[in-house]
């Protein structure tokens, strides 16, 4: 078991995985997990820390683990913060003095405020905070859930990874049927529930407090419209503005930087602000599935020579994707019924190749518009043609299996399910603006439960920090 002393004392790794400004990877893959509650049948010395009722597990402790300058916290988990110099200065610290690691950071910060720390972090994060004077566990889940966290919710040991096969043993094998019921109309499982019974997912912007197991937003969507007598022109230029923001935040410093790019508007876009602000090179990367299929590096490749990046295609093949499909899911975890999950997977091990950090355009929909936004406006205008409540409708705008589900699921398991209630009914019904509630709908569940759950998982598994500005 890893004493205090020597985690504390291991201070050239964090040298080496950290930077000054806010552009160090992601430190470590999420190889951690912990036990909370019962944990007398834990070997101790297959821990890292085995005091009171938890127990941590991981495979590189000094990727994973961070201690406060009290010893009061401490802070275990995964964590690339977007505005590291912002947070170094509320401390009062010059970025030219520190030497720490994100982890490192939200140890003092946690250590200053306690929980009012969260509402100022951005980034990709899930970690948990261990108070050893109060014996308190909090887990964390960032904003827009780029980082998953995963925990059983039974039994008197409670076990809580970053990845959902980490906890795959502690678990039965029972399945939750209204999670299958909504990832045969989605996809993908929204919401905390997965697939398993015992086993949910914390929302994005949610603390999670044992042991009162008590689940509260630290951040929410919420809908603010301002300056709304401004001109379209103002509202092009404000929006240039913070793009032109967050893709320097995102660029890695002294190092290449790869681009997914499609050719469309939104991984287009990130390729161009890359190009225009990176000081090192921008490599790009475009898929090709054989002339027997709509050929789209046209458009790709047109992008790639106007921002004159170094560009890379890769041809998959359906063997290809049929090969590496049951990695792929593995990878994922959670299934998601995405057809580009494979190639997601094949183009960030094409990435790996030349750069550590990759960009892509993952999110644009959610934040700007959406497939689903057109016939669920179509419906509100003429439902009384169509017939449809506002959450079938937006089940079918999925176009997956919602229409379906009588004949596809047993009559018992179906008589189950269909009343249970859906994740999507509250946002559905808010009193805000009705295109505002659909784009709410798209950032919380198809954003944080397929987007960057597939983009982030698979790069991560490509040994790649894949980072999402939108």
């Amino acid at each position: 078991m890893l004493d205090y002393k020597s985690l504390l004392s291991n201070k050239s790794h964090h040298q080496q995985t950290s930077h000054l400004s806010s552009n160090s990877t992601l430190e470590s893959a999420s190889n951690w997990r912990i036990a909370w509650g019962k944990i007398d049948a834990i070997d101790p010395s297959s821990t890292v820390l085995h005091e009171g009722k938890i127990a941590i597990i991981s495979s590189n402790p000094n990727a994973h683990l961070s201690i406060s300058p009290s010893k009061q916290f401490i802070v275990i988990g995964d964590i690339w913060l977007s505005n590291r110099l912002e947070l170094l200065a509320k401390l009062g610290i010059a970025a030219s003095n520190w030497q720490g690691c994100d982890r490192q950071l939200i140890a003092q910060l946690w250590e200053r405020w306690g929980v009012e720390c969260l509402p100022l972090l951005a980034g990709m994060f899930c970690f948990a905070i261990w108070d050893r004077e109060r014996q308190v566990l909090r887990l964390v889940r960032d904003r827009a859930g780029a980082r998953t966290l995963y925990y059983t919710n039974v039994g008197a040991t409670r076990w809580i990874a970053p990845q959902l096969r980490a906890i795959a043993p502690y678990r039965s094998s029972e399945l939750d049927l209204v999670a299958l019921r909504d990832y045969l109309c989605c996809s993908f499982v929204p919401g905390d529930r997965t697939l398993w019974q015992q086993v949910r997912e914390l929302r994005p912007g949610s603390i999670l407090s044992f042991p009162d197991g008590t689940i509260s937003a630290y951040w929410e969507l919420r809908e603010q419209v301002v300056e709304a007598t401004q001109s379209l022109e103002w509202h092009g230029a404000r929006l240039r503005s913070l793009l032109d923001e967050i893709v320097r935040e995102y660029l890695p410093e002294n190092q290449s930087v790869g681009v997914f790019l499609s050719g469309g508007l939104d991984s287009s876009c990130i390729a161009a602000l890359a190009a225009k602000f990176h000081d090192r090179t921008v490599h790009t990367y475009s898929i090709h599935f054989g002339a027997d299929t709509p050929n789209e590096l046209e458009f790709s490749s047109l992008v790639a020579r106007h921002c004159n990046t170094e560009h890379h295609i890769l041809e998959i093949t359906f063997r290809d994707m049929w090969e590496k499909l049951p990695e792929t899911m593995a990878y994922l975890d959670d299934p998601i019924g995405d057809p580009l999950t494979v190639p997601n997977l094949l183009l960030g091990k094409l990435a790996r190749e030349s750069v550590g950090v990759v960009l892509n355009g993952e999110g644009g929909d959610p934040c700007f518009g959406g497939p689903k936004n057109q016939p669920m406006l179509i419906n509100s205008l003429y439902n009384s043609l169509t017939n449809l409540d506002a959450l079938p409708a937006y089940l079918l705008s999925f176009k997956k299996c919602a229409a379906d589900l009588p004949q596809l699921l047993k009559p018992e398991i179906w008589a189950a399910v269909k009343t249970a209630p859906s994740v999507f009914t509250a946002d559905l019904n808010a009193s805000s603006n009705y295109l505002n509630r659909l784009m709410a709908l798209n950032i919380k569940f198809k954003g944080a439960d397929q987007i960057l759950t597939k983009v982030n998982n698979l790069t991560q598994a490509a040994d790649l920090h894949g980072r999402s500005p939108f």
